[in-house]
């Protein structure tokens, strides 16, 4: 029986080859976009975790989703939260979300060594590749996947906010945004004077985490501010949990697996429609309709299987093409949506062929030796 599957696949060679790419493109439009979106969330999660801090305190109503609030409370709340027992250090930040060409975060934060919101108290300070820190009000820290991406350096200039910046500094990625700028420069732009998106705390000890978010919201005045540890941020960072994202892959499988069905559903269709007359031979000679059911499907199971292992070859070429021409979207191959991707296809291939399956199984072996 395989082998004359296998010699119904090769007898039409284009049909089956235009089969196997379609359903190559239907694991490749999967595996692309999931893993383009997760290496978006799993990115924001590591830089997040990457600061150091334990505990992330923002305004009422803010998203989990740092980088869309704004800077709407006053930076003076930092020394309300500082009185909490178990607090170590207290960092300030002010985010811009910028929309022009990527979707990107901008912070804006306190690198004063004598200031009591130095963003490097959070944990590991800026490791610099070269340059160093901000000496004047309009310079830019960039991280190296950033200046990678740009052919940038120390010395050159980039607009934000209609406003030149000069590189001062490249440090190792990883830490928070890929970009900063002087805290103070940014609430100027944003005509938020005194004002912050956010506030990172870093505990005396990670244990104490979860009893410094309970005393934050003990802080008169401060009931609605959202406090989150970092292992509850972290548990929050999953598809499920960001808005429309897994209506958007379940929109993505669903095209995808249309696509499987109607080519696949074409493809077995027409083939039975062609050998009418076999299949009359092969039931003349005592073949059942269950022999005939197995050999389509095994067909449209064995164009779903070469489809799949070419849409992972694809797959994995575009992953490489696109991590080695941008740098700031590392794309993740999921194992978990390989294997589903798979199995959809598969799924949507048999599917597509049990039709002409049942259809040829059916055949009167009198009219099918007739057909002309």
């Amino acid at each position: 029986m395989n082998r004359l599957v296998i010699s119904n696949l090769v007898h039409r060679p284009l049909r089956t080859l235009i089969s196997v790419i379609a359903i190559a493109m239907e694991v490749t439009l999967i595996l692309l976009i999931v893993g383009m979106c997760l290496s978006m969330l799993n990115d924001n999660a590591e830089r997040q975790k990457g600061i150091g801090f334990d505990v992330m305190v923002s305004p009422p109503g803010s998203s989990f989703f740092t980088g869309i609030t704004g800077a709407p409370v006053s930076i003076k709340v930092a020394d309300k939260i500082r009185t909490v027992p178990h607090v170590a250090a207290v960092a300030p930040i002010v985010m811009h979300f910028i929309t022009t060409k990527n979707l990107e975060v901008i912070d804006g934060i306190d690198l004063d060594p004598n200031s009591p919101n130095n963003f490097d108290k959070m944990g590991r300070p800026f490791q610099y590749i070269s340059g160093g820190g901000f000496t004047g009000p309009y310079d830019m820290i960039v991280d190296d996947l950033f200046a990678e991406q740009h052919s940038a350096k120390v010395g050159d200039h980039f607009t934000v906010l209609q406003q030149d910046f000069r590189i001062c500094g490249i440090v190792e990625h990883g830490k928070g945004a890929r970009r900063y700028l002087p805290i103070t420069t940014l609430q100027d732009l944003l005509g938020s004077e005194g004002k912050a998106s956010m506030f990172y705390v870093k505990a005396d000890s990670p244990e104490n985490a979860e009893a410094i978010v309970q005393a934050v919201k003990q802080i008169p005045g401060m009931d609605q501010y959202v406090a989150r540890s970092l292992a509850e941020y972290a548990s929050l960072m999953t598809v499920n949990n960001i808005p429309f994202l897994a209506t958007f892959f379940d929109i993505v499988i669903g095209i995808a697996l249309v696509i499987g069905f109607i080519v696949i559903f074409q493809s077995m269709y027409t083939a039975v429609m062609e050998r009418t007359r076999e299949i009359g031979i092969l039931k003349s000679l005592g073949a059942t309709r269950w022999y005939i059911l197995n050999v389509v499907l095994r067909e449209a199971f064995l164009l779903a299987v070469c489809g799949v292992l070419m849409g992972m070859a694809i797959t994995a070429l575009g992953a490489t093409v696109i991590n080695h021409r941008y740098p700031l979207h590392k794309m993740v191959w999921d194992n978990h949506w390989a294997i589903r991707a798979a199995i959809l296809a598969i799924l949507g291939a048999l599917l597509g062929g049990l039709y002409p399956a049942l259809r040829a199984a059916q055949k009167d072996p009198i009219e099918a030796l007739a057909y002309e």
